[in-house]
């Protein structure tokens, strides 16, 4: 069991692990300060996730722990290649299992709880989770992932809306701001597909890929989030207005309205691609 007290000290060593990261590069240190900002805000988010499925406080204890820890490898990666990029660096999530296991983080906690906080921070950034998983640690990837996208999404439309006079080329992943949209992104969202991160090519890319993670959302109530905050809507106003943005936009935003008609406890509707998507609402009383 996770206690009040044990989030307070793992909450403690975060703050002193990311002193280590601090510098007097303004530009370094803004991107450093991104992702401790994104993390906290992310253990907000879960547990608004949480307790709308009626997660008890044993559940949302573990939950905080793993949004706490879910991007803990962001720093060191950014430290030693200058670089949020993945495919240009290592696999953040793993390199995040490796800053916990090294630094012996979770050694109070019992091995099945340690075990299943690692292999969820190993998974939250796959583009498909192992089926062969426990459905304990699906829920809690899945719940992850959606607090993740809620926070991201602000991150980047926060941007975009101010990005004509501060630009981040780290946020941006280095891709050229052109307007044309590829044609393989543009088949993935009509499709109903989650965008290959292969296929980008500009930034506007990217942007059509962000609004696509609405086919990877899990839960009625992150739907909602992403109605009420106009998400979709901000990520198509930083887009050139052009038919085929139109008509992607248009297939997200149906997407979007028909789950939000579910209700905290009904299904989730399946695009076209439901693959790896709870069929139901998990709550705490079937994943023990």
């Amino acid at each position: 069991m996770i206690s009040q007290e044990t989030i307070s000290g793992l909450k403690s060593w975060f703050t002193s692990y990311l002193k280590t990261f601090q510098s007097g590069d303004p530009d370094y240190q803004r991107n450093i300060d991104l992702k401790e900002e994104h993390t906290r805000r992310v253990c907000k988010e879960i547990l608004d996730l949480g307790s709308s499925l009626s997660l008890d406080s044993e559940d949302l204890h573990l939950a905080e722990v793993i949004a706490l820890f879910h991007d803990v490898g962001r720093f060191e990666q950014y430290a030693r290649y200058g670089t949020f990029s993945d495919p240009e660096s290592e696999d953040h999530a793993l390199l995040g299992v490796r800053v916990l296991r090294e630094n012996g983080v979770l050694k109070t906690l019992d091995q099945k709880t340690r075990e299943l906080i690692l292999r969820t921070v190993s998974y939250h950034n796959r583009a498909t989770l192992p089926a062969e998983e426990t459905k304990t640690c699906l829920f809690f990837t899945k719940l992850l992932r959606d607090a993740d996208k809620l926070d991201i999404w602000r991150v980047v439309t926060d941007y975009y809306r101010e990005m004509n006079s501060v630009r981040n080329g780290v946020i941006e992943l280095g891709l050229p701001d052109t307007p044309e949209i590829s044609q393989d992104v543009y088949t993935d969202m009509m499709a109903g597909r989650i965008v290959r991160t292969t296929c980008l090519k500009t930034l506007n890319d990217f942007k059509v890929l962000q609004m696509g993670w609405i086919y990877d959302v899990n839960f009625p109530r992150t739907f909602q989030l992403v109605r009420e905050r106009a998400y979709l809507k901000k990520i198509h106003d930083a887009l050139p207005r052009t038919k085929k943005i139109s008509e992607i936009y248009s297939a997200v935003q149906s997407y979007l309205e028909v789950n939000c008609l579910a209700s905290p406890a009904g299904p989730i509707v399946p695009g076209p691609n439901p693959k790896n998507r709870l069929t139901k609402t998990v709550t705490s009383a079937t994943i023990k």
